[in-house]
């Protein structure tokens, strides 16, 4: 890992943490927001090991900070939408956004094909993976609970 990667992971903790403040989070889920930024920024930087395809590590970061937010939710008994929000804020595609919108100003419809497409690749690879997770905890959640309800119709 370079300098550069290591001070982009703590800037990640930085922003989230500064998203965290202007949204009004408090106390140690303050902490926890921020530590997620900053998760979720290593986890994609070590991830550039396992495939250079960043549409792929924007999805796989989208799954793994969405359980980290399931989990966190659950423990802290606070909305998910608190931790996968602000964890994911240093994944946010502005530089890809702002090539699209450059291209388009400048009339390069090529390029601002090219930008665009790929931001909007970016995006979904964040929403999906949010989706899945959120899709297969709650599954997971209702067959657990199906299971319990079926034990206690068990006769003794």
């Amino acid at each position: 890992m370079t300098q550069t990667e290591l001070l982009q992971i703590i800037t990640g903790f930085l922003g989230s943490f500064g998203f965290a403040i202007i949204f009004n989070i408090r106390g140690k889920k303050l902490i926890f927001t921020a530590l997620g930024g900053f998760l979720s920024w290593a986890i994609f930087v070590l991830l550039k090991f396992l495939t250079p395809n960043e549409p792929i590590r924007y999805f796989l970061v989208a799954v793994l900070i969405s359980l980290y937010a399931e989990i966190l939710a659950r423990l802290l008994k606070t909305p998910t939408t608190t931790f996968v929000i602000t964890s994911l804020i240093p994944l946010i595609p502005g530089g890809s956004l702002y090539y699209t919108m450059s291209s388009a100003f400048s009339g390069d419809v090529t390029q601002f094909l090219d930008k665009g497409l790929y931001t909007m690749q970016l995006a979904v690879a964040l929403a999906l993976g949010i989706v899945l997770n959120s899709a297969a905890v709650k599954m997971l959640l209702k067959t657990t609970e199906y299971f319990k309800h079926l034990q206690k119709k068990q006769p003794k």
